[in-house]
């Protein structure tokens, strides 16, 4: 019975949200007097979670992140692409290799379908300021055979 009960809630939580039409909740990300970071999962079958320790104008060199996933898909290998835009113009696109097949540098690297990732930790990068603005940025992972892991349209307002 506890299994039919599981079945069905998975079911109803999978058909509700695709039936539905319904996208899922805007989480923010950080929120401050002149800086707001909100995300909204664009994955139809999946919300995720992800936070940021410090919301500041200034993202400093080794800004430490929490992210979490129930993976629907293998992940020998995982790349992240992000695009940034302003006015729906695009000023960046960058790709990045997170899991490699020969370089794993995360301890998730290599998980399978249906395991959970985790990870709270430092993400490097260059350290800069925020100009004002507002921005759209998407966010897409995925894996070796380019199905998607995680997708997010995010907002960064900074005033």
């Amino acid at each position: 019975m506890k299994g039919f009960m599981a079945a069905f809630f998975v079911w109803t939580l999978i058909s509700a949200n695709r039936d539905g039409g319904q996208a899922w909740p805007t989480h923010t990300v950080c929120e401050d007097g002149s800086l707001k970071i909100l995300y909204q999962s664009c994955d139809p079958l999946q919300d995720f979670g992800f936070s940021v320790e410090q919301c500041s104008k200034y993202l400093k060199p080794n800004l430490n992140i929490r992210f979490g996933i129930i993976l629907r898909e293998d992940i020998k290998e995982l790349f992240l692409d992000i695009n940034l835009l302003t006015k729906g113009a695009s000023i960046l696109s960058y790709s990045y290799p997170v899991c490699e097949e020969d370089l794993p540098r995360f301890s998730f690297c290599g998980r399978r379908k249906g395991e959970q990732i985790y990870y709270a930790g430092p993400a490097n990068n260059r350290g800069f300021e925020i100009p004002e603005g507002e921005y759209q940025v998407l966010l897409k992972l995925y894996n070796e055979k380019h199905s998607m892991v995680a997708c997010a349209n995010a907002t960064v307002i900074s005033s």
